[in-house]
């Protein structure tokens, strides 16, 4: 590519959203991790609750758990086209820009998913206030 003075600036660009997407995995994380301590205890003695589903998140509700299963599934393609983008920067040809703009449209497309489940929890009106920071790194990444 003959444009190289271009090259510093996206290599900060790629540097915020890969720092934004592990964000999201993180506290994603945390949101699963909690979901499976303290939800529900199937077992041969227990009976399934009324309205069971096996997407419940004990806080949030009924967007919550879809809103961290996506948010999930984004923060992991989104950093797997930051290492596609690592590699396009690294190597600054025509030749290996597709697989990262491939990479990053299906990112950026899970990123809008989760940021839709996102917007229907908002809406619904009772969240928790650690999911809140999720949401804005979403918002973050989908306006890129």
């Amino acid at each position: 590519m003959a444009n190289t003075q271009m090259k510093p600036a996206a290599a900060l660009l790629l540097f915020l959203n890969i720092c934004m997407y592990v964000i999201v995995l993180g506290i994603g994380a945390w949101a699963m991790n909690r979901a499976i301590d303290y939800g529900f205890i199937i077992g041969p003695g227990f009976k399934l609750p009324a309205h069971f589903s096996p997407i419940y998140f004990p806080m949030g509700n009924a967007a919550t758990g879809f809103f961290v299963t996506f948010a999930m599934l984004a923060g992991v393609v989104g950093v797997a086209s930051a290492i596609a983008g690592i590699n396009h920067i690294r190597s600054w040809n025509a030749s290996s820009l597709p697989s990262a703009a491939s990479i990053a449209g299906v990112a950026w497309t899970f990123t809008l998913l989760a940021m839709g489940f996102a917007c229907k929890e908002i809406e619904l009106e009772i969240r928790n206030a650690r999911l809140v920071r999720m949401k804005i790194q979403l918002s973050f990444n989908t306006t890129r």
